[in-house]
């Protein structure tokens, strides 16, 4: 059975952030606002609870899940070193919509799927999602929908489509614009967008003082 929590309530907030970190610290699954679409997420360090995840999504490992953080200090533990363009970029665009490629670190225990030895990271920009974030560290996030149906905008489209399979529904409002985040690849000697989203292309380019392609 699962509970959804008016965020917009003080006493339902406290509670349902209460209840969200509890799930995710017993391995179970929380919905979650975020500034882009709802999210779907769990411990980023519980490889069970990120298989669960997947299947809920009926998704394989070959599409690794993205982790949200809470500030962006934790990154420094998370990847194998912060270069100078992850760093620019972290200081222009987060908290927000930009997400970011790089190697992770080789002594973490996680399984997000098949990353080849990189990780998707993201700072976003909602009140209710910084709040459980700094509580529970970092989470694995993927949107709110089964694959192939459309990114719930709300609690309640994320409740549709996944159900009892999600305990806690931390419900935020809607997400505003249906815009992925902008997704960065830093693995490499140049950054390159995998996808433009939230953040446009242009804005990353000033920021690295440089052209960054489009890949693809």
């Amino acid at each position: 059975m699962s509970t959804v929590y008016d965020c917009s309530q003080p006493n339902n907030r406290t509670a349902g952030l209460a209840a969200a970190a509890g799930a995710v610290r017993s391995g179970r699954l929380v919905v979650l606002p975020t500034d882009t679409v709802y999210g779907l997420g769990c411990d980023a360090f519980d490889a069970a609870a990120v298989r669960s995840l997947l299947a809920t999504k009926g998704r394989g490992p070959d599409m690794p899940v993205p982790v949200l953080v809470g500030s962006w200090t934790t990154v420094d533990g998370l990847v194998l070193s912060v270069p100078r363009q992850a760093r620019a970029l972290v200081e222009a665009f987060w908290p927000g919509g930009l997400s970011l490629v790089l190697p992770h670190a080789p002594s973490l225990a996680w399984d997000l799927g098949r990353t080849r030895g990189t990780v998707m990271l993201r700072m976003p920009l909602h009140p209710v999602a910084l709040e459980l974030l700094r509580d529970v560290g970092p989470m694995a996030v993927s949107s709110a929908n089964k694959t192939g149906l459309p990114p719930a905008a709300t609690a309640e489209e994320a409740r549709g489509q996944l159900g009892d399979a999600v305990p806690v529904y931390l419900d935020g409002g809607p997400s505003g614009e249906n815009v992925p985040s902008t997704i960065v690849d830093l693995t490499g000697p140049d950054a390159v967008v995998l996808r433009e989203g939230a953040v446009p292309l242009s804005e990353v380019s000033e920021v690295l003082g440089v052209d960054v392609e489009l890949a693809g």
